[in-house]
């Protein structure tokens, strides 16, 4: 075809090519296998929370708001509720909290960025075994040593601080060295110290992962400018890991709030609003059902239900919220360039 002398030239379109990529079938079989699993566990997390929902239905229908404030578990005589066991559970957890995550970002970063490869290794491997003792182990631990040798810290606070409400102690005795110690037995604080060995080992992988992961191009450029390792890890780690610390703090107060057997085996249970955390006497969600499992009618396994209803709703939405501090914050990503 001629194209007459002075007239346009047309140009081919300027339009985007349309890539395409074949799919063998064993991309197709690991694909089906992640979204199998994935609706797998949504599946099981629904069919948990459905299956309390309807066997709690006939104690929830009775009580009503009232299962919320109510302190006594009475189930057979309709008086019954969590207010009590949910206030020791939330103090307990945060005590656990509070000790364990000092602890687990100290260990954290001195395995990440202090201790020798050699022994780096020994103390991976430490801190996950730590993470696979059973929960009765710490129970025991904590029930036939660390409590007589909190005592003594317990009564050092209540006698120092006990003008805070959180730290007194009824029937405490400072200034007479012989009283008895056995108002500072069986509390909330020595429950959430052996709760917090059993979850620091979780907040330490979380932030330990999540620290060596900090880009090596900032690492040297703060050594470039003249910084020390501790300048470094303060302006490059630990802004980092924030999103790490965060997950990994709330990933291990998940697990507190549900912690049974060595809660169940340390404090003394008590149905009334307790927020002592010195003093003799607490309780759990997790503990009341323990304790309650055994000898309930079906009224009472209803309201049982009911109160594990509440604990599924509410580590649900910690791990929930852990999930999605971590999945906003910059950890894990790449340095750019």
């Amino acid at each position: 075809m001629t194209i007459p002398e002075g007239s346009a030239v047309p140009l081919p379109v300027d339009a985007p090519r349309k890539l395409t990529h074949l799919v063998g079938g064993g991309d197709r079989v690991f694909r089906g296998v992640l979204r199998s699993s994935g609706v797998a566990v949504l599946g099981i997390m629904a069919a948990v929370g459905l299956f309390l929902l309807l066997r709690a239905t006939q104690a929830l229908k009775v009580t009503g708001f009232r299962f919320l404030t109510t302190e006594q578990w009475q189930p057979d005589v309709h008086n019954f509720g969590i207010a009590a066991v949910l206030t020791g559970t939330l103090l307990i957890a945060a005590v656990a909290v509070c000790v364990s995550v000092p602890l687990a970002l100290g260990t954290a970063l001195f395995i990440s960025e202090v201790a020798p490869p050699r022994l780096r290794r020994w103390l991976i491997a430490l801190v996950d075994l730590m993470a696979a003792v059973p929960s009765v182990v710490y129970g025991l631990w904590g029930l036939f040593f660390l409590q007589g040798q909190v005592i003594g810290l317990s009564r050092w606070i209540s006698t120092w601080f006990g003008f805070i409400p959180l730290f007194h102690v009824d029937g405490a005795e400072p200034g007479q060295p012989l009283a008895s110690q056995s108002v500072y037995t069986a509390s909330s604080f020595i429950a959430g110290i052996v709760v917090a060995m059993m979850v620091a080992p979780i907040q330490c992988s979380v932030m330990r992962e999540v620290f060596t992961r900090a880009p090596i191009g900032e690492r040297e450029g703060a050594y470039a400018l003249g910084s020390t390792r501790w300048g470094m890890i303060r302006s490059v780690v630990l802004p980092f890991g924030t999103g790490g610390i965060i997950g990994g703090t709330m990933l291990g107060l998940g697990r507190a709030l549900g912690e049974t057997i060595a809660v169940y085996l340390i404090i003394s249970p008590v149905f009334q609003i307790q927020p002592h955390v010195l003093q003799t006497g607490s309780n759990s969600v997790s503990s009341l059902i323990a304790l309650h499992y055994g000898d309930s009618s079906d009224f009472g396994m209803s309201a049982l239900m009911a109160a594990g209803l509440a604990l599924f709703l509410l580590t649900l939405v910690v791990n929930f919220t852990a999930s999605s501090i971590v999945a906003r914050s910059r950890s894990g990503a790449q340095s750019e360039g």
